[in-house]
């Protein structure tokens, strides 16, 4: 089966990065706009509705309008941005949530790409809540830093720009405490409060870390370190793309960089920390445009597709 696919906005960055991981697909008809519709609201709704997939790579309100377009019962949507990450009626797009969100992502009809933050952020505190290491009531922490690519075309004209007076190695921002991410964060952890989110941009083009710390001591479970990665293993034992490094490689740093891997769709998981001080950092390695965007939204249509999730996306070694 060849599926029409659009991808409304893709000229934009995540779109731009969509379109190169199908390059080359022969079960991908592309449906495509001349430079001069791709803003006209009746070419738009055209091609949304002669596509079996439509990928929307578009602010908030433009893919809101974009739905609206849709009167073909039929199409199947993906959007990538935050404008549907908690609505009703729409699924998810992290396939590793939980056990049964591939199952759902495959049946739905409208599937939301998650934000780049939230995937490590959830990767890691979802399956510690559900054991019950983390109580649902517990006040979450994450600091993260992406690469400038995460800010879209704007941000990355700005970086490379000679004329930019702001590149530091690292310019925190979101600092009153409202990031649309954090939204998703609190929906899909089970944790009942929203977490501290920090997140920062270096001057790099793409890749990110999220850390998540721990007071273990203060935790009733009490965990080692040991069960915190034993819950983690487990639960990502049988997955393609997200991997737990190996206990014994705690405080070895030489694959925690923040484009440790780029270009692929992976998300690697360390836990860190000292057991005699009761103390923790659990960290998420991924690419801000492959896992945490356009190598979403790929594993996601290759669900819906019901073919194998892989095709088309780099998967990197722990």
């Amino acid at each position: 089966m060849v599926a029409k696919l659009f991808i409304d906005g893709e000229v934009g960055t995540t779109g731009l990065q969509i379109r190169t991981r199908l390059e080359g697909r022969n079960d991908i008809k592309f449906l495509r706009l001349p430079d001069n519709l791709r803003k006209d609201a009746e070419a738009r709704a055209q091609m949304l509705n002669e596509a079996d997939i439509a990928i929307l790579c578009l602010p908030d309100a433009a893919a809101i309008e974009a739905v609206s377009l849709i009167e073909n019962k039929d199409t199947r949507v993906i959007d990538a941005s935050s404008a549907h990450r908690t609505a009703e009626g729409w699924t998810y797009g992290f396939a590793e949530l939980s056990k049964g969100q591939r199952a759902a992502i495959a049946e739905a009809k409208r599937v939301s790409n998650p934000g780049c933050y939230p995937q490590g952020y959830l990767a890691i505190i979802r399956p510690l809540v559900e054991a019950g290491l983390i109580p649902a009531n517990f006040p979450a922490t994450l600091n993260a830093i992406s690469g400038y690519s995460g800010g879209g075309k704007g941000m990355i004209a700005d970086y490379e720009s000679d004329e930019n007076p702001i590149k530091v190695p690292y310019w925190p921002y979101g600092l009153t405490l409202a990031h649309k991410h954090v939204p998703e964060m609190q929906a899909y952890s089970g944790l009942e409060h929203p977490p501290v989110f920090q997140p920062a941009v270096g001057t790099y083009a793409q890749g990110m870390i999220g850390a998540i710390p721990l007071n273990l001591w203060a935790l009733d479970s009490q965990p080692k370190l040991a069960d915190l990665h034993a819950c983690l293993a487990d639960r990502y034992a049988d997955e393609i793309f997200v991997k737990v490094a190996p206990l014994e490689a705690a405080g070895k740093l030489d694959a925690i960089t923040p484009e440790h891997l780029n270009g692929t769709n992976s998300l690697h998981l360390h836990v860190h920390g000292n057991d005699e001080i009761g103390q923790a950092v659990l960290l998420a390695v991924y690419d801000n445009l492959g896992k945490g965007a356009s190598g979403a939204a790929v594993q996601n249509m290759n669900i819906m597709m019901g073919i194998d999730e892989t095709t088309g996306l780099d998967i990197a070694p722990l």
